[in-house]
C-alpha cells in the first residue's frame, strides 16, 4: 500500500511539473489578457451605436406600405423584425424572417435589394457621426474583428476608414448596405493583449467554431488539472502543522518557495477561473440554449398574419432614424427610434403616443407558455442578482415574469414598449454564478461599488501572475537543465 502512494505521489509530481511547463505561459497570458478585458471589450457594434450613423427618415419617399414590403417578401406570417430605415438617401424595409436569410425591400420601387457597390457603401459610411475624411480600403471576407458565423449573411464586408483621430474602420454589408461592426484603433490595439489571446480567438482558429469550441475546452480542461494537481501538491508540501526549519511553511527557497507559497493563498482563484472558463463553453451540451421560439413569440404577439397598417399620421416626425412595426397582444405599435437612442411609442393609425397596461402585458406574456402556471409577476425598478448592468446595458423598469415550467422560465419585457427583452432559465442562472460570479466577479457588494470590484479582480489577477511567472522561471530551468 505504502508503494502504491508512493508511486502516486511520484505520478502527481510529475504531472504537474510536466503540465505545469507546458500550461504555464498560458496561465499567465490569461491574467494579463484578463486585466486587459476588464476595461477593453471585443469590438461590437450596438443598437445605438448603429443608430446614430443612420439619416433621418425620408417620409416623402415611403412609397411602399408595410403590407406590401411583407408581400413581396413572400411572407406567410408575420416576421420576427420588420424595420423601416434609410440606406443612404433610400428608405427600406428591413425584413428578419423566423426561418431563411434576411431581407431588404425599397420602400421606394418596391424592389428586393440583395447587394450594393462600393459607392453606395462609401455614401452610407459618410452619415457616421465620426465620418471625417473616409476612405474606401476595399473588402473583407473575414478578418480578425468579423471572424465568427454571424456576419456571414452579410459576406462579403466592405471596409471604411472614416479618417477620424480614433482610427474609426466600419463593416458595411455588400448585400444589405447595413453597418454591422465598427473598430477604433484603440479597441484593435489592446484587443491583442486582451480579448485575442484570452479567448485564443486567432482567425485561423475562430473561423472554425466547433473545432475552436474542442481546442478552448481542451486546454482549459488541461490547466484545470494542472491548477489542482498544483494545489494537491501544495498542501501535501506546506508545513501547515509541522514548520520547517526557522518556522517556514515551505520546504524550498527562491523561486520554487514564491511558487509554492502563492499557489497556497491563489490556487483556489486560479482553479475556480479555470473551472469556470471551462464551463462557459457549455461542455457535454450543458447550460445549451432552449429552442425555437418562434411559436412562443407569435402568441405574445396575439398576431400572425403578414399584415399592419399604418396611416397618413405617423409621418413627417422629424428626428426618426428607425422604426420597428411590432404586435403586442394583438395590438399594433409603432417603436420610434431617434438618433440620441430614445424611443417612442405610437399608435400607427392615430400616431398618438401609445402604451400597453403592465396587467395587459402580463397577460400576454401569459401566452408564452400556455397551460403552465404563472408564478412570477415582478416589476424591478433597480439592478438585483440576475439583471444587472455591470457588463450589459439592461433597460430599467422592467417586468420579470416566471413560469412553472420543467426549465422554471423567466421573461423579461419592457412595460414601455412590450417588447421582450431577455429569456433566462435555471441553466441559465446556475451558469450566471458558475461564471459569472466566479469568473468574472459579478458579486453584488464589488459591483455595487464599481472601484472594489476592479481592486479585487486586479490583485487576485496579480496573485495568480505570481503563480504563473514562478511557474516560467521553474520551467525554464528544468528544460535547460
Amino acid at each position: 500500500m505504502r508503494s502504491a502512494v508512493r508511486r502516486l505521489k511520484r505520478w502527481l509530481y510529475l504531472g504537474h511539473r510536466w503540465l505545469g511547463i507546458a500550461t504555464c505561459v498560458l496561465f499567465a497570458i490569461w491574467f494579463v489578457s484578463g486585466v486587459v478585458m476588464m476595461y477593453v471589450a471585443f469590438p461590437n457594434l450596438t443598437t445605438n451605436e448603429r443608430r446614430a450613423a443612420l439619416p433621418d427618415i425620408a417620409w416623402s419617399r415611403v412609397l411602399l406600405s408595410p403590407d406590401q414590403a411583407m408581400a413581396v417578401a413572400g411572407l406567410s406570417r408575420y416576421p420576427r423584425e420588420l424595420r423601416l430605415t434609410m440606406l443612404n438617401d433610400e428608405p427600406v424595409y428591413r425584413i428578419a424572417d423566423w426561418k431563411g436569410p434576411r431581407q431588404t425591400i425599397s420602400a421606394v420601387t418596391g424592389q428586393a435589394i440583395t447587394s450594393i457597390t462600393a459607392e453606395q457603401a462609401f455614401a452610407v459610411a459618410r452619415h457616421h457621426p465620426a465620418a471625417v475624411a473616409p476612405t474606401l480600403l476595399g473588402t473583407v471576407e473575414r478578418d480578425q474583428w468579423s471572424v465568427t458565423a454571424r456576419f456571414d449573411s452579410d459576406r462579403p464586408l466592405y471596409l471604411v476608414d472614416l479618417g477620424d483621430a480614433s482610427g474609426t474602420e466600419l463593416y458595411v454589408s455588400s448585400r444589405s448596405g447595413e453597418v454591422v461592426l465598427d473598430t477604433t484603433r484603440h479597441e484593435r490595439v489592446w484587443n491583442w493583449l486582451g480579448a485575442i489571446p484570452h479567448w485564443i480567438y486567432l482567425t485561423v482558429l475562430r473561423q472554425d467554431a466547433p473545432l475552436w469550441r474542442q481546442v478552448v475546452i481542451w486546454i482549459s480542461g488541461v490547466c484545470m488539472v494542472t491548477a489542482f494537481s498544483g494545489i494537491w501538491i501544495g498542501l501535501l508540501r506546506a508545513g501547515l502543522r509541522r514548520r520547517y526549519a526557522g518556522g517556514r511553511v515551505t520546504p524550498y527557497r527562491g523561486w520554487m518557495a514564491w511558487h509554492h507559497v502563492g499557489g497556497l493563498i491563489a490556487g483556489v482563484v486560479v482553479l475556480t477561473w479555470m473551472a469556470s472558463g471551462w464551463l462557459s463553453m457549455s461542455p457535454f451540451g450543458w447550460f445549451a440554449g432552449r429552442g425555437d421560439r418562434s411559436d412562443a413569440l407569435q402568441r405574445y404577439a396575439g398576431h400572425d398574419a403578414p399584415t399592419i397598417k399604418v396611416a397618413p399620421p405617423v409621418r413627417d416626425r422629424p428626428g426618426v432614424v428607425e422604426v420597428r412595426f411590432v404586435w403586442v397582444d394583438g395590438s399594433a405599435l409603432l417603436l420610434l427610434a431617434h438618433r440620441d437612442g430614445s424611443q417612442s411609442v405610437v399608435d400607427p393609425i392615430s400616431g398618438a403616443a401609445r402604451t400597453l397596461s403592465e396587467d395587459r402585458l402580463f397577460v400576454a406574456a401569459g401566452r408564452l407558455m400556455p397551460g403552465t402556471p404563472m408564478t412570477l409577476r415582478q416589476r424591478l425598478e433597480q439592478p438585483d442578482l440576475y439583471w444587472y448592468t455591470h457588463h450589459h446595458q439592461r433597460r430599467l423598469p422592467v417586468l420579470r415574469v416566471g413560469f412553472d415550467d420543467a426549465a422554471q422560465s423567466w421573461v423579461y419585457v419592457d412595460p414601455a414598449s412590450g417588447e421582450i427583452l431577455g429569456w433566462s432559465d435555471r441553466s441559465a442562472r446556475v451558469r450566471r454564478w458558475l461564471f459569472n460570479a466566479l469568473h468574472s466577479f459579478d458579486l453584488p457588494p464589488l459591483i455595487a461599488y464599481r472601484p472594489a470590484w476592479d481592486i479585487v479582480v486586479i490583485a487576485l489577477s496579480l496573485a495568480g501572475l505570481m503563480v504563473s511567472a514562478s511557474g516560467i522561471v521553474i520551467g525554464w530551468r528544468r528544460l535547460v537543465r
